[in-house]
């Protein structure tokens, strides 16, 4: 039996993270929404919508491509990426919110709720809501509203009420605070639909396999183009949807080694960064457990990223897992390294990477020179867009970032 079989167990646990800690009056809803998608993941009705729909609307295939200058740039590996940047909409996100507005429609629900970090699940989660005919109701940070406004303007275009929250952080964890709050009051009505492989059980399973396209699409394109499987595969975590999409594809061959990267912010004290596997400890967030940062009291820990969408402390529960067995290699990559590979990015291959998916990138940057005559994959998880006005304000046209 392969690896995606086998886990999450009944229960939702990978090992000992999972599960679903819920208050009493949202139990009765998870275990609908579980149930509900396990009758749809084997309905040939519904997986062919979605087929239809990833053709049809998303774009799907997403190309992989070469990025040749870069490589030669670096020297070593060569350097490949994963385009869902060419996704609608922008990023990843697309794949599972399709996915989820079509459960909440099997389900007979009106409305979808989310929290976001960098916008983009809340675009995405919007884009979905207009295409079913959805009310869309998404949780954003102030702070993050203020980084990421053009994902702002563009979820309003589409429809959707975003709700600023203004205490705390104001950050990631805050939004999903915030959201679940609201969820709790129309759970008749709605579905909460987790905007990564986090949260309570089936939430983490549900969002990885609909995020699995990724890994299957990349694994074939690559040795249809090459005839090879990559050497190495690299991914950004935050809660780690885009990760779990890509890896799910070579969870199973031993020779494909899998990296996935967080932000290391601006240095290694809490609240300087965002590295939860690095610093992390086995705790209980947000309904289910993982590797979490806390502070001296044991509470969910201040975090830092230059990427509005990994800032959260803490990770998804399967991310937790593959980490305590050596599956994946979990490393990190700092603001000023994920600037240099933003910039190097756009300037060497004509490509504007989000700010999330550089930190990939800038692991890939390091990591390539080291390995000549081998191959990296890379997830290009989303476009730069949303990041540009907040980039070139802060930081430039990238003249201090040189290769």
């Amino acid at each position: 039996m392969g690896y995606l079989k086998q886990f999450p167990n009944k229960e939702g646990y990978f090992g000992d993270f999972g599960g679903a800690f819920l208050p009493p009056q949202l139990v009765p809803h998870f275990k609908e929404i579980g149930e509900a998608y396990e009758r749809i993941a084997v309905d040939s009705s519904f997986i062919a919508e979605l087929r239809y729909i990833r053709e049809h609307f998303q774009g799907r295939p997403t190309p992989v491509q070469h990025a040749k200058n870069l490589s030669e740039k670096m020297g070593g590996a060569q350097i490949y990426l994963k385009r869902e940047d060419l996704n609608h909409s922008g990023a990843h996100k697309l794949n599972h919110c399709m996915g989820e507005a079509l459960l909440a429609k099997f389900m007979g629900k009106k409305k979808l709720i989310a929290e976001t970090g960098a916008g983009q699940h809340g675009v995405a989660l919007a884009t979905a809501a207009a295409y079913f005919g959805m009310e869309c109701e998404i949780h954003m940070g102030e702070v993050d509203i203020a980084k990421e406004h053009p994902n702002v303007i563009r979820m309003k275009l589409l429809g959707a009420e975003v709700v600023p929250v203004s205490f705390g952080g104001k950050t990631l964890k805050e939004a999903v605070d915030s959201a679940f709050m609201a969820y709790l009051e129309q759970a008749d009505e709605a579905i909460y639909a987790i905007g990564s492989v986090v949260g309570p059980h089936p939430f983490p399973k549900m969002v990885r396999d609909f995020q699995s396209v990724v890994g299957f699409e990349a694994r074939d394109q690559f040795q249809a183009m090459t005839g090879l499987d990559p050497d190495h595969v690299v991914a950004c975590v935050g809660g780690g949807s885009n990760a779990m999409g890509l890896f799910s594809g070579f969870l199973d061959n031993e020779d494909v080694k899998l990296y996935g990267v967080e932000p290391h912010g601006k240095g290694s004290e809490l609240g300087q960064h965002a590295a939860t596997i690095t610093y992390g400890h086995p705790g209980e967030i947000h309904g289910f457990k993982c590797l979490v940062l806390t502070d001296d009291k044991g509470e969910p820990a201040p975090v830092h990223s230059i990427a509005s969408g990994l800032d959260y402390p803490g990770v998804g529960p399967e991310h937790s897992y593959l980490h305590t067995i050596g599956k994946v290699n979990y490393g990190s990559a700092s603001d000023e390294e994920t600037l240099k590979a933003f910039y190097a990015l756009s300037k060497y291959e004509g490509i504007i990477p989000a700010l999330e998916s550089s930190h990939a990138v800038a692991y890939a940057m390091k990591m390539a020179p080291a390995h000549p005559g081998e191959s990296i994959l890379v997830n290009l998880s989303g476009r730069g867009d949303k990041d540009i006005d907040y980039v070139t304000e802060n930081f430039g046209f990238g003249e201090d970032f040189s290769l």
